[in-house]
């Protein structure tokens, strides 16, 4: 890119940084045929990003949006007028053909967050993890929250700039602007392909 767009995050990159494979998790948000149509464009690049993972023998983590009963509605019901998914249907079920496999943990969570009533904290903590790396949908919404509250609980993140995906390219771009200004650092397929490479 010859002359970068005011609309690009790449003005806000200052800090640039590489994940370890040794300490990180990689977390592949809400990646459900409830989206799919969302998801498809980022499909290859979210596969790339667990199978680069995987070679480097980094956890995959997978979420998993979904309501059981007005209980867990919480503000979303208000929201998005009753448009929500509901566990047990197809459309709460995970992508078929993301690469994951039997020994993968699958969080469910009913909010924005991937850490909110889901003991997400604990489990990493457990595991020894201190860096995540951000994938999957809403980049706006439940990717963005995700890695701001990584962040503020003392995780380093990482967030994919080519394996997240929302319904515009605006809203895109503002989360992006939003990471790189101060809560992570931008990462895309080829960064992280470099930066396990010389692990």
């Amino acid at each position: 890119m010859s002359s970068l767009s005011s609309s690009s995050y790449e003005k806000y990159e200052i800090r640039k940084r590489n994940p370890d494979p040794k300490t990180s998790v990689l977390l592949v948000i809400d990646m459900q045929k409830y989206f799919y149509s969302m998801s498809k464009p980022i499909l290859a690049a979210i596969k790339a990003t667990i199978d680069l993972c995987r070679s480097s023998s980094v956890p995959i983590i997978f979420t998993r949006h979904c309501h059981k009963s007005p209980e867990d509605y919480g503000m979303l019901y208000e929201w998005w007028n009753g448009d929500l998914i509901m566990d047990g249907t197809s459309e709460a079920e995970l992508i078929d053909d993301l690469g994951r496999k039997d020994g993968d943990l699958v969080i469910e969570k009913n909010t924005y967050s991937a850490f909110r009533g889901t003991n997400l904290e604990e489990k990493l903590k457990k595991m020894g993890v201190e860096e995540v790396i951000v994938s999957g949908v809403m980049t706006n919404l439940c990717c963005e929250t995700t890695a701001r509250e990584a962040f503020v609980r003392g995780f380093r993140v990482f967030f994919s700039t080519d394996a997240t995906a929302t319904t515009s390219e605006d809203l895109h771009q503002a989360t992006l602007k939003n990471m790189a200004y101060g809560f992570a650092y931008l990462v895309d397929c080829k960064r992280i392909k470099q930066a396990f490479s010389k692990s």
